[in-house]
């Protein structure tokens, strides 16, 4: 098994390349966008880490969520897509003190200039 702070970063990047459920192939993710999203994610967990130093936390746990993040690497959105609230909102405080991130490769990015990226987080 992955030690805990890698697991994310593992199941975001094989979200990247796994084959869509339609059955056809996603397309290929270069290395600069697999190292974008991990460096993202990366942020995410030490910003999370990084308060826990600062106040003592409660319990953690799993939760699943969407960041949306623009051309220039702003935070466009985050929803929690699966997990406690309490969790998602910690969550959301992570990636919010993570932001802003450096600007995705235009590889991931959609014609209306933004990147979504849907990930586990575990919460220590």
């Amino acid at each position: 098994m992955l030690p805990s702070p890698v697991r994310p970063l593992v199941l975001a990047l094989l979200m990247l390349t796994a084959p869509m459920a339609s059955g056809h192939a996603a397309p290929r993710v270069d290395a600069k966008a697999r190292a974008w999203v991990a460096d993202v994610v990366s942020r995410i967990g030490m910003a999370d880490r990084m308060a826990g130093r600062a106040e003592p936390r409660g319990r953690g746990g799993a939760v699943t969520i969407r960041v949306r993040i623009d051309s220039s690497g702003a935070l466009g959105g985050i929803a929690l897509e699966e997990g406690p609230m309490a969790l998602g909102e910690r969550a959301a405080r992570a990636v919010q003190a993570a932001a802003p991130f450096p600007p995705p490769p235009a590889g991931l990015l959609t014609l209306e200039g933004f990147t979504e990226l849907s990930f586990p987080l575990t919460l220590r």
